[in-house]
């Protein structure tokens, strides 16, 4: 994966834990019914992806993020 797609899904999914965090941190307005979102998990599985895309960011910038290697 290139560069410019490694920071637009970097910053595309930070951007998308931080709204669905918020949205999850709201209280729920049973008059309106019930949440048909599951704001909590989509803020963790957004930011394991933004985490994955940080180490390899890392990974394209020629620090090595892996095990380490016996020479």
């Amino acid at each position: 994966m290139s560069l410019p797609m490694t920071l637009a899904l970097l910053f595309g999914s930070a951007a998308l834990s931080v709204f669905a965090g918020w949205r999850g941190s709201r209280p729920a307005d049973l008059t309106r019914g019930p949440r048909m979102a599951p704001w909590r998990l989509i803020m963790l599985l957004s930011a394991a992806v933004a985490i994955l895309a940080l180490v390899h960011l890392f990974n394209l910038a020629g620090i090595r993020t892996g095990p380490p290697t016996p020479y």
